[in-house]
């Protein structure tokens, strides 16, 4: 599993990161944790978009030296790595045969993905801050609706896991469901989760690494993961 640590595409927040790969471990699945462009370091689309392809390639050229298997490589993210996570698994390619570096060769598509109280859109319900260190102030109208990703979905796009919360203040909740109403009229398989009490970020569960406070989107995503074919087997 690629994963895309949330942080407005100003910084990657580690209990959105690491946290998340130490719990796909459980769940007998390898965790690669993205150190994607930030705006704030004076990056703008599609550096981001350019990064996480990369990595699903690179993971996938490398597959059978690392004992993993190249059909079930997924991408997950949390608010605007949700957001690089839905750019992922909308505007995949099927790779350059005749490119010189051979990681090119591979297809960019994911297997599935997860997105965690995801950053979606780029127009009215937009997370600014994340807008902005996207796109930078005044972005062209195209660039805009080329990135709002409910608008992408194909019949294409892999199957989905969306949760968010309905108090979610920061990333309005209609980002999610527009999301999963796209995919519904796509024909992409989804399961989508809206919990009532919540705000943003809350990862598995607490900021901090606690096992023992673990919020149950991971139990019902666990569960998901198995009917993907993704993780132990029995």
């Amino acid at each position: 599993m690629i994963i895309c640590p949330g942080g407005a595409y100003a910084s990657l927040a580690p209990h959105e990161g690491v946290h998340y790969a130490l719990w796909l471990n459980e769940q007998g699945i390898t965790g690669f944790v993205l150190k994607y462009r930030l705006g704030t370091s004076g990056y703008r689309h599609p550096a981001m978009m350019q990064d996480v392809l990369r990595a699903i390639r690179y993971v996938r050229a490398h597959a059978a030296g690392w004992k993993l298997d190249p059909n079930r490589i997924g991408v997950m993210g949390s608010s605007a790595g949700g957001h690089l996570a839905s750019t992922a698994i909308t505007q995949f390619d099927a790779g350059n045969p005749d490119a010189p570096d051979p990681v090119d060769r591979f297809s960019s598509r994911p297997g599935l993905g997860i997105l965690c109280y995801p950053v979606i859109t780029m127009g009215q319900y937009t997370h600014s801050g994340s807008r902005r260190n996207l796109l930078g102030e005044n972005p062209d109208l195209k660039l805009v609706e080329s990135l709002s990703n409910e608008k992408q979905v194909t019949r294409d796009t892999p199957p989905t896991f969306i949760f968010h919360t309905f108090e979610d203040a920061t990333v309005p909740l209609e980002n999610s469901l527009d999301f999963a109403a796209a995919l519904r009229r796509n024909g992409v398989p989804f399961s989508l989760h809206i919990y009532p009490k919540g705000g943003h970020g809350i990862g598995l569960g607490s900021a901090q690494w606690n096992p023992d406070q673990r919020h149950s989107w991971t139990t019902e995503c666990a569960i998901w993961l198995k009917e993907q074919g993704f993780g132990k087997r029995p």
